[in-house]
C-alpha cells in the first residue's frame, strides 16, 4: 500500500503567505500545500493573489524548489449570484505553473441551475489547464449536504468535475458515510480532514466561528472522522484546522505540526508519542 500523503491547508496557517507556508509544511513533513491565491475579501483575510503579487508568485516557487514541496490544489473558487466565471483565469493559470492538480469549489447561490452552469463552466476553464474542479458541501453555504453537492455532479457532466469531502462539513450535514461508497470512484480526488465539537451549533454564526477559526486535532472532538475516511478510496489529506488561540500561543509552525502528527497517530501511521503532546 503506497504511503499515505498529506497537504497543508491554508487556513491551517491563514496568516503565512505562501511562501513561507511552504517552508512551514515542508519542515512539518507534509508532501503538499492547498494554497489560497483566489482572495474572497473577507474580514481579516489576507490577500494572497499571487497572480497580482509577481514577487510573492517568484518566492512562492522559489521555496517549492528549494524544499520539494509542491501545490495540490487552490482554493475557494465560489460560485455566487452575477459572477463571471472567467475572473478565476488568472488564478487557474498560477495553479497551472505551480503545478498544482486541483481548484476548491462550492457554491454560494440559491438558484440551482445558474449554479450548475456556473459550475460546468469552471470546469470548462479548469481543464485545459490539466486541473479538476473538486465541489464541496458547506454548512453555511447555499450547497449544504452531500446529496445537493452530487446533483451538480450529475448535472454539470464535466469530466474533469469532483467531489471534495470535508469532515467538518459532512458531520454538520448530518450526512451517512454509507452514501459516500454508493458514488463514483472517479469523482474523489482529495479530501480535507479536522475534528470539531461532537454538538452541531444550531447558530449559523457560531459554526461559522467554528469552521473558519476552532477545528480540532483529529480525535480531540465529537466527528467519527475514520468512519467517513473508510467509505473513501485512497487519496491526498488534506489538514485544514484553523484553531486562531493554538496559532497564536504556539505559533503557525508548531500548530502545522502537530495537526499532521495528530492526524499520523489517529490514522495508526505511526508508532512513536507525539512531540510536546497537544493541549486544549
Amino acid at each position: 500500500m503506497p504511503q499515505q500523503q498529506f497537504s497543508l491547508a491554508h487556513l491551517t496557517v491563514l496568516g503565512c503567505p505562501p511562501p513561507e507556508m511552504v517552508y512551514i509544511a515542508a519542515r512539518a513533513g507534509y508532501s503538499f500545500v492547498s494554497i489560497r491565491p483566489i482572495y474572497m475579501g473577507l474580514q481579516g483575510e489576507p490577500n494572497y493573489a499571487l497572480a497580482d503579487n509577481p514577487p510573492m508568485m517568484r518566492a512562492t516557487k522559489r521555496a517549492l524548489e528549494v524544499t520539494g514541496m509542491k501545490v495540490h490544489d487552490i482554493e475557494l473558487a465560489r460560485i455566487y449570484d452575477d459572477m463571471h466565471t472567467s475572473r478565476y483565469l488568472p488564478a487557474l493559470e498560477v495553479a497551472a505553473e505551480l503545478g498544482a492538480r486541483a481548484v476548491l469549489s462550492s457554491i454560494w447561490t440559491p438558484q440551482t441551475d445558474y449554479a450548475i452552469e456556473k459550475f460546468g463552466e469552471l470546469c470548462d476553464y479548469a481543464k485545459p489547464f490539466g486541473l479538476t474542479v473538486d465541489l464541496e458541501c458547506v454548512p453555511i453555504a447555499s450547497v449544504r449536504t452531500l446529496s445537493e453537492s452530487v446533483n451538480v455532479l450529475r448535472k454539470a457532466k464535466r469530466s474533469n468535475a469532483g467531489l471534495m469531502i470535508d469532515t467538518h462539513h459532512f458531520h454538520r450535514a448530518k450526512d451517512s458515510p454509507h452514501d459516500l461508497a454508493k458514488l463514483p470512484r472517479e469523482w474523489f480526488h482529495f479530501a480535507q480532514i479536522c475534528d470539531a465539537v461532537g454538538e452541531i451549533p444550531s447558530d449559523p454564526s457560531e459554526m461559522t466561528r467554528i469552521l473558519r477559526e476552532e477545528r480540532l486535532y483529529l480525535g480531540e472532538g465529537g466527528i467519527d472522522v475514520a468512519s467517513i475516511l473508510k467509505k473513501l478510496p485512497d487519496m491526498v489529506y488534506s489538514i485544514e484546522i484553523p484553531h486562531l488561540a493554538r496559532a497564536k500561543e504556539m505559533g503557525y509552525a508548531e500548530h502545522a505540526f502537530r495537526c499532521l502528527e495528530t492526524a499520523k497517530s489517529y490514522l495508526g501511521l505511526k508508532d512513536r508519542p507525539m512531540r510536546a503532546a497537544a493541549h486544549a
